[in-house]
């Protein structure tokens, strides 16, 4: 309760785990993930305008859009962070995943 019984929503805790491509951070999630249940853990979907490797699938591992659709949600403001990695190669955190 803040003054004049306003109710403030709850909101949870960001914690970001940030290291080089292939070095074990969703190993590291998961394990947590699983381990600890009680910490009530949730899983922000990162987006990329790169094509899926392998058996990645959309909304698993990443939401795969173009780079077309990319720069349109830059431009909406859609993004928490971003970046061009490489020419039309982005990666992102959406503003929507951290909120859910």
């Amino acid at each position: 309760m803040v003054g004049n019984d306003v109710k403030v929503p709850q909101r949870g805790k960001l914690l970001i785990f940030s290291a080089p491509s292939g070095s074990g951070k969703s190993t590291i999630i998961n394990w947590l993930m699983e381990e600890h249940p009680e910490l009530n853990m949730k899983f922000s979907i990162s987006c990329t305008s790169r094509p899926p490797r392998g058996k990645e699938q959309d909304g698993v591992e990443y939401f795969f859009i173009t780079p077309e659709e990319f720069r349109k949600k830059i431009a909406d403001n859609e993004f928490v962070e971003y970046e061009e990695v490489y020419t039309d190669r982005y990666y992102g955190t959406l503003k929507s995943q951290v909120e859910k």
